[in-house]
């Protein structure tokens, strides 16, 4: 079978939508399936900062999969003072997928994302008489869509008209469904993965290093919780309690957090690494001791997964995508999200209960290895692709909101 997936800035930032495709792709590849990528990136400066940037690194790029790049010019536009052009973006996408179908035709499209890249697949799809699959993920279901009458009436005609919708949780589903009042049903869900052979124990569960360190890893986001996270340290340091920060990652909130941690006079105490490749993503989970993910919402966290694969005990939040896989008590910790006094005290239990720990991180190990990894997974996608109908409604343009949000600050898209 030959399937395109459209994805998008897929290189190189450390998130769990980069790390999905980066594993979807490869086992499709081993499945014997051909595999072309198309992605946008972000070129300019802005764009590098916040997400890395930047062309596809050949060392990033799944053995056997065709790479196309697109540059995101009309998201770019912000450098100049413009609002951002998703409409421009949308169109150079969708072309491409037809300039490479026309030259070597496609089985299948596969869009990473509802918009704006759903929204170019169906188009792609609609016009050269292919069957398409759209996957629903993170701040695409959570917030594209509330921030404007553009966005909300694309990406419900996006739900309304791809032949099969994927999304990470039942209850993400159920967000979105109440939010834009989609039909459960259309919903197929297919849960997060990750790589239960990369991501493993590197020493006995529930061991601290001393003194013991936290480990954030992903995206440096507000949204992500890590500032609640800085907080949640200083309580833990004002009892006197040794403990260190790692945080692994960039984003839109890397200078916050380095500010935040200079005004709780944590600089001594939190480590900031920046960009981690996925490649080498897994010795960073070997120098944690306690994974804290304090996420306002999740498609379904890959960062968890991989934590609980590598053996670690979890501390996140009672929030839409992370209870579909953290059970608390049974395979992590799970507090109110936002509420820093919470998350202290669930560091302090785990830090003073080794058994606790260990048993905690070994029945997460257990759970990621039986439901989790990836060749389950990638084999409930490609029983999906072999049921696909083919037929797409148009789906035309409204009137674009120029006082959109995510027009003057795309990288919240």
């Amino acid at each position: 079978m030959r399937i395109c997936f459209v994805s998008r800035r897929y290189w190189p930032a450390v998130s769990g939508m980069s790390a999905y495709a980066e594993n979807l792709l490869r086992h499709l590849v081993r499945a014997g399936h051909d595999v072309t990528l198309v992605s946008q990136f972000r070129g300019d400066a802005a764009g590098r900062a916040v997400y890395g940037g930047g062309p596809p690194p050949p060392d990033r790029v799944p053995a056997g999969v065709t790479v196309y790049a697109l540059e995101a010019h009309g998201e770019q536009a912000v450098g100049r003072g413009e609002p951002a052009d998703f409409e421009a973006d949308v169109a150079a996408m969708t072309a491409t997928v037809l300039r490479l179908h026309a030259r070597r035709p496609f089985d299948v499209l596969h869009a990473q994302y509802a918009y704006p890249n759903g929204l170019a697949v169906l188009r792609a799809a609609r016009a050269a008489g292919l069957p398409a699959v759209v996957s629903v993920q993170g701040g695409d279901g959570h917030w594209v869509g509330t921030c404007c009458d553009t966005h909300r009436q694309l990406v419900r005609a996006v739900f309304a008209a791809a032949p099969a919708l994927l999304i990470g949780s039942e209850s993400f589903a159920a967000e979105v469904c109440d939010r834009h009042g989609v039909d459960p049903a259309r919903f197929t869900v297919v849960p997060g993965a990750t790589d239960t052979d990369r991501f493993a124990p590197s020493r006995p569960f529930g061991e601290l290093s001393d003194p013991p360190v936290l480990l954030y890893h992903g995206r440096v986001d507000a949204r992500k919780g890590v500032l609640d996270l800085l907080d949640a340290v200083a309580k833990v340091r004002a009892d006197g309690t040794p403990v260190r920060l790692l945080i692994s990652g960039i984003g839109p909130d890397v200078e916050a957090t380095t500010s935040r941690v200079a005004e709780l006079g944590l600089t001594d105490d939190v480590e900031q690494l920046g960009a981690v490749p996925y490649e080498t993503a897994h010795q960073v989970y070997a120098r944690g001791d306690i994974f804290v993910s304090p996420t306002y919402a999740e498609g379904f966290s890959n960062t968890i997964l991989e934590a609980m694969a590598s053996g670690l005990p979890v501390v996140s939040t009672d929030v839409v995508g992370v209870r579909d896989c953290v059970r608390p008590e049974d395979n992590g910790l799970l507090v109110p999200a936002g509420d820093a006094a919470a998350l202290a005290t669930a560091v302090r239990r785990l830090l003073a209960d080794a058994d606790l720990r260990t048993r905690l991180a070994a029945r997460a190990r257990r759970d990621v290895v039986r439901d989790w990894s990836w060749p389950v997974v990638a084999g409930r996608v490609t029983a999906i692709y072999d049921g696909l109908g083919t037929t797409v409604p148009e789906i035309a343009d409204p009137p674009p909101d120029r006082a959109c949000r995510f027009r003057a600050a795309p990288h919240l898209l």
